[in-house]
């Protein structure tokens, strides 16, 4: 019997053991639930908790109950977040109140590892490109030849807090593959049926309303749900204690201040755009404005590595990198799915996982997020 841990405890199951008593090869009970056969096999090691709808699929592929194949057997006292000496890793510098970091024991020692804000790895990938690509399409040679890939969602989206969300929702063995696109060109790739899922935060000014009136816009009525991801804080991203003193929108048009932008169709780039008009300020006359970084991370980097001295982005970006911070707008990072997707499993789990409590907690611990709201239906 495998067990996974849980706040309340272990949780039982016997999957593996009804699946060989019924005599059920693993590829034709992951079919019948729509999951892979890796996620089949990872549940029945205990590395996966199956959500209520996988649970229940499974269940009846195995004409046996939930209960028969999961159990928790006894509930234990909620634990409390508790606060532990740790060692900094060597390298890590002093990281300030709020950084994240990574722990692990090391012989008795519990030892805190900074992780690096930028990707220095290898990728993870499926494939590679075989030949030349011909137009929009190309020949793909695969790693493994039995993988079907659907139990993979594609989101495409600006913001680096999807990745909380793809790490849980592989507890329902449900894989995101994240493609970063700004705001608008995420809503084009969903319109054109290209993804399940399109992240965006694009304000209208003259209603203060986020996303609704662009997504009524593009898309045709009843077209597409759009349920609330979270609402985060967006400002000025300083250089770490603000030694240019920039505390407006107004500062990044002195001479001694020199900013990176976002890419046109970004959300920065229209809240940056929308505060200049505001105040009666030529963007030619902001030094850096057309120099441009594709995304809140990368954008926050060239500020980190001093290439400029400010840019827009979230607290949370600033944060990760132990920059300062100037907040401008709270606003909603929402999701849009194409309705006929609702039904998914994998838009099933998903939107699940915007509703636990844990999942909640870990994006709002990176600052500047508010999750209350996530999950929530808007349209």
């Amino acid at each position: 019997m495998s067990g996974i841990e849980n706040k309340l405890g272990r949780i039982e199951n016997k999957l593996g053991i009804l699946r060989q008593k019924r005599g059920i090869p693993a590829a034709r009970l992951a079919k019948a639930a729509g999951v892979t056969r890796q996620t089949i096999y990872a549940m029945e090691a205990g590395s996966y908790i199956p959500n209520t709808a996988v649970a229940l699929r499974l269940a009846k592929a195995l004409d046996a109950t939930v209960e028969d194949l999961f159990a928790l057997p006894e509930e234990a006292p909620s634990v409390e977040a508790r606060t532990e000496q740790a060692s900094l890793l060597g390298g890590s510098g002093s990281p300030p109140p709020g950084q994240p970091v990574e722990l692990a024991r090391v012989d008795k020692r519990l030892l805190a590892s900074v992780p690096s804000p930028m990707p220095w790895y290898f990728p993870a990938s499926d494939a590679v490109i075989a030949s030349k690509p011909q137009g929009a399409k190309a020949s793909v040679q695969i790693f493994d030849p039995d993988e079907d890939f659907r139990n993979r969602l594609l989101i495409a989206g600006c913001d680096p807090g999807i990745s909380v969300l793809a790490r849980h929702v592989q507890a329902a063995g449900v894989e995101l593959v994240l493609a970063h696109r700004n705001s608008s060109q995420a809503l084009e790739l969903l319109k054109e049926g290209s993804i399940h899922v399109a992240g965006t935060h694009l304000r209208d000014e003259s209603s203060g309303e986020s996303n609704l009136p662009e997504i009524g816009r593009m898309f045709s009525k009843g077209a597409v749900a759009v349920v609330s991801f979270a609402v985060w804080e967006e400002g000025i991203v300083t250089a770490a204690g603000n030694p240019k003193t920039i505390h407006g929108v107004d500062d990044l048009a002195r001479r001694d201040v020199s900013i990176v932008n976002r890419e046109r169709g970004a959300g920065s780039r229209a809240l940056l755009d929308a505060h200049l008009k505001r105040l009666k300020i030529e963007p030619r006359s902001v030094k850096g404005y057309d120099r441009t970084a594709p995304g809140h991370l990368a954008a926050a980097w060239q500020v980190y590595s001093g290439s400029a001295d400010a840019c827009i982005a979230t607290r949370a970006a600033a944060r990760l990198f132990g920059l300062g911070f100037v907040p401008l707008v709270s606003e909603r990072y929402d999701l849009a799915i194409r309705r006929q997707h609702l039904d998914l499993p994998g838009i099933v789990a998903l939107l699940d996982t915007l509703n636990r409590s844990s999942y909640r907690r870990e994006l709002e611990s990176l600052g500047g997020y508010d999750a209350k709201a996530a999950g929530e239906r808007l349209l």
